[in-house]
Order: structure tokens, then C-alpha cells, then sequence
């Protein structure tokens, strides 16, 4: 993304099967190099999705054999959340697990802690990565326009790395935005990304987007075009197109008058497994963006469905994906350029983005403390921002 400028990817949340399918054949359509991933809420020990960190690799593997997909493609753990020490202690054990399951990249999210704690989660938890793999941390948890990320704060996190040897490749804010289906006119601020990004642009760091449901495709060209973002995640988007429900031109879904979504009867799951979803909702109640939930147990039944009404689930995906990297991301032909890249490094690592700056005698553990407390931070409302 960077090789071509101006140019993010999809890092598309899997969180079933027709949204891996989907989304490959668009990238390959677009020859575009991507990324499918899963975040911890989603696909951890906890998890709502059948998809889920120790799966995805295989899945995506078997589809791209199947399908022939020749385009660069990246595995990414998204929001590996770390809460405590307690978090810390189990991610010792279980990242190792999940690289090993096949995964290339993680997103260490422990931007519900305060920043010192943030920063040295980071430090105790990067040991257990591969020297290859790829590495987002995130500062700034995603709540829309309360705890709204700062340069400060950023600089803080990546100049703590830094001086540790430790070179992000993404870094993800809460800029504005939040997860599900965005519903304000507020959406992403790009300024206030743009601003962070060019405070850290002497340490190669480049952007993550979250919560991209729901932006308006103008709105999304601007991260584009004024900041240094490569990597977009979109979940919920893809999880309501896969199941055909009525989506506008960006992803959210459409409501009727009583506030329930439209099921579209040419696209997505039959009508009769859409009406056995909205039953089993009502019972559960379920409702509104916790129709996520539904993935888990309805995985197996949308999987028995005949092969026409699968391959409309995974088309409807496939359409959608490869808009958004060909007319808003900008992500056409970045797989010649990976493939380039991979050829000229003559590995999949091609090394780590930045270098060394910052002086490790000014960020020992003790120094990370005495500099945490001079930060003007506002988190923002306590409260569950997981996804």
C-alpha cells in the first residue's frame, strides 16, 4: 500500500464462511493483496463466530487452493484484547498457539488499560510473535467521539516501542469512529487522524482504520488520500450482506418502520433460513447489532443450504469487497507490487518498517511510569467496547 501510495486494503472480519469466500475472490478480482481476519470477541476462547483464531488459517487456505486465488494474502488476530495482568499471564500461552494454527499477524489491544499499561503489555507480550510476523497495537479504545485519541498519547505508545526495538506496522486510534453498523454522521475524524499520523511519521507507522461499517464512502476516500492508513477492517458490513439483508451503498443496514432489518429475497440465505434466524432471535432476544450472535449457531445450517443459494451469499460479498478496494481504498493491483516485494526480499518477511530512535535509558520501566503520569489523557466512559 505504501509502494503504491495513497492506497489502503480490506482486512475483512471472516466471521463466516461466505464472507472469506467473498472477499477472496474479490481481491483476486481486483488483484489486490488483503488481509481476513478475526478479533478475540469474535473468534477467541469466548467466541459468537465459527470462525475463530485457530480456524481461520485453514479456512482461508483451503479456499484459496480451491478457488486458485494467486494474490498475496495475511492472516491478522484483530483486538487480541488484554484487560489485566491476568490477560497478560494467558497471552503468553495462547499467541504461540495461534501462530502455530497459522496466523501471520496480531493486533495486541490493551488500550482498555491506562497508557503505562498499554506500553508495557506491549513489551511483555511482543517477545512471544515471530521475528516475521506482522504487529498493529492500538491506542485509544473504539468508543465514537468519547476518548477521542490524542498525539500525545500516541507518541507515548510508539516512542515506548521504539526504544524496546519493537516496530509497529499498525497502529490503531479511537478516532471517531465505532464498531458495528456506524450510526451518527460523525464517523471517522479524519483530521484528528491526519494529525496523529504526521506526529508519528518519522517512526514508519502506519494506520489501522476500525469500525469502517457504516462510513460513507467520501468519508473513507479522505483516510485514503489524507493520512497514512493502509489497513481497513470490515465485519459487520459483510456479515449482513453475506445473509442478504438490505444494505445503502456503504454497508449499513436498512430498516424498515418497525426497526427490523429487510431481508432482500434474491440475495443472501434462503427465505426460509432467514425466517428461522428471526424466529431464533426472538426467542433469544437478540436483537439490532447483536445479531452477530447468530453466527455461531447458524453456521452449520447456512452451510447445508444448496449450492446456488451459497455461492448468491458469497457473490453478494465478493461485489462489495471489490468495490470498496477498487473505487474507494484504492487497492487495485497492490498484489503485483507484494508479489514484487516478496520476490526482491526473496521472503515473505520483508523486515521490520522503522528503526530505532529513542534512547531505551529514557523508557525503562520505572522512566514509562514518571512519563505516563505528565500525559492529559481522557479515556472516555468505563464500559464493554469490545469487538
Amino acid at each position: 500500500m505504501i509502494k503504491k501510495g495513497n492506497a489502503m486494503t480490506i482486512a475483512a472480519n471472516g466471521r463466516n464462511h461466505f464472507v472469506i469466500r467473498g472477499a477472496l475472490m474479490a481481491a483476486q478480482r481486483a488483484n489486490a493483496a488483503i488481509l481476513l481476519e478475526i478479533a478475540k470477541s469474535e473468534g477467541g476462547r469466548s467466541a459468537y463466530c465459527p470462525v475463530n483464531y485457530w480456524n481461520i488459517a485453514r479456512q482461508v487456505d483451503a479456499v484459496v487452493n480451491e478457488l486458485g486465488i494467486t494474490v498475496p494474502v495475511a492472516i491478522h488476530a484483530d483486538h487480541y484484547g488484554i484487560k489485566s495482568d491476568k490477560d497478560v499471564e494467558e497471552a503468553r500461552v495462547e499467541i504461540p498457539t495461534m501462530f502455530e494454527a497459522g496466523m501471520t499477524s496480531i493486533a495486541i489491544d490493551a488500550s482498555h488499560m491506562p497508557d503505562q499499561e498499554n506500553l508495557l503489555a506491549n513489551l511483555a507480550l511482543h517477545a512471544y510473535l515471530p521475528d516475521w510476523a506482522g504487529y498493529e497495537t492500538e491506542i485509544g479504545e473504539i468508543k465514537g467521539t468519547l476518548g477521542l485519541s490524542t498525539p500525545d498519547e500516541a507518541l507515548f505508545l510508539i516512542q515506548g516501542l521504539n526504544a524496546n526495538d519493537i516496530f509497529p506496522d499498525w497502529i490503531a486510534l479511537n478516532n471517531g469512529t465505532t464498531h458495528g453498523i456506524e450510526q451518527s454522521d460523525e464517523g471517522i475524524q479524519v483530521p484528528l487522524t491526519a494529525q496523529i499520523h504526521e506526529a508519528l511519521a518519522k517512526y514508519n507507522v502506519s494506520g489501522a482504520q476500525h469500525g469502517t461499517s457504516g462510513n460513507n464512502s467520501e468519508r473513507l476516500r479522505c483516510i485514503v488520500q489524507e493520512t497514512h492508513t493502509t489497513k481497513a477492517n470490515v465485519a459487520t458490513a459483510l456479515q449482513m450482506i453475506s445473509w442478504g439483508v438490505k444494505v445503502n451503498d456503504f454497508g449499513n443496514a436498512i430498516l424498515d418502520e418497525g426497526g427490523e432489518f429487510v431481508k432482500m429475497p434474491d440475495a443472501g440465505m434462503s427465505e426460509e433460513m432467514w425466517r428461522e434466524m428471526v424466529a431464533y432471535a426472538k426467542v433469544q432476544d437478540i436483537k439490532g447489532g447483536n445479531y452477530k450472535k447468530l453466527n455461531l449457531p447458524f453456521e452449520n445450517k447456512l452451510l447445508a443450504q444448496p449450492i446456488e443459494i451459497r455461492e448468491r451469499m458469497a457473490k453478494g460479498v465478493e461485489d462489495f469487497v471489490y468495490g470498496l478496494l477498487t473505487r474507494v481504498f484504492n487497492a487495485q493491483d497492490t498484489a503485483s507490487l507484494a508479489l514484487e516485494a516478496i520476490l526482491e526480499a526473496g521472503s515473505y518477511d520483508l523486515g521490520p518498517k522503522g528503526t530505532r530512535i529513542e534512547d531505551p535509558t529514557q523508557w525503562t520501566e520505572a522512566r514509562i511510569h514518571e512519563r505516563a503520569e505528565g500525559l492529559d489523557s481522557d479515556k472516555g466512559p468505563a464500559g464493554d467496547f469490545d469487538d
